[in-house]
């Protein structure tokens, strides 16, 4: 099972990081949030996988608090922001209508729950 977790972790860091980094989210520095916790997550891993030490697997933890941390504010931010323009696009737009379409709106308001899945993967892997 470590083995699995070890990997579905490293792929999700791996992948999630890339597809940042292609799609440009580094305009701002709401957007770079995702990217500087990547980094800080593969050192903590490497770490906490190379020595398993009590110190490292606290820090890969706290790490994976704030990946979590950022994926509800990634929500938040992506979900305002999609209604912000639906809301200059169709002024009078509003209950569930408009929040049907700031869901399907140009942003992907769901995207940051990876960085939810990918916390709740790594915080697995420091179980013993």
């Amino acid at each position: 099972m470590k083995k699995i977790l070890f990997a579905a972790f490293l792929v999700s860091l791996v992948g999630t990081g890339a597809e940042l980094l292609l799609l440009e989210h580094t305009h701002d520095a709401w957007q770079l949030i995702p990217v500087v916790l990547i980094g800080l997550a593969l050192v903590a891993f490497g770490w906490f996988a190379a020595t398993g030490s009590k110190l490292s697997q606290q820090i890969l933890r706290g790490v994976m608090v704030f990946f979590i941390i950022s994926g509800v504010l990634g929500f938040a931010l992506h979900y305002n922001g999609n209604m912000e323009f639906e809301l200059e696009m169709y002024p009078s737009m509003k209950g569930a209508e408009l929040i049907w379409e700031t869901l399907k709106g140009a942003t992907p308001v769901l995207a940051p729950g990876s960085m939810i899945a990918t916390g709740l993967l790594g915080w697995a892997y420091t179980m013993k």
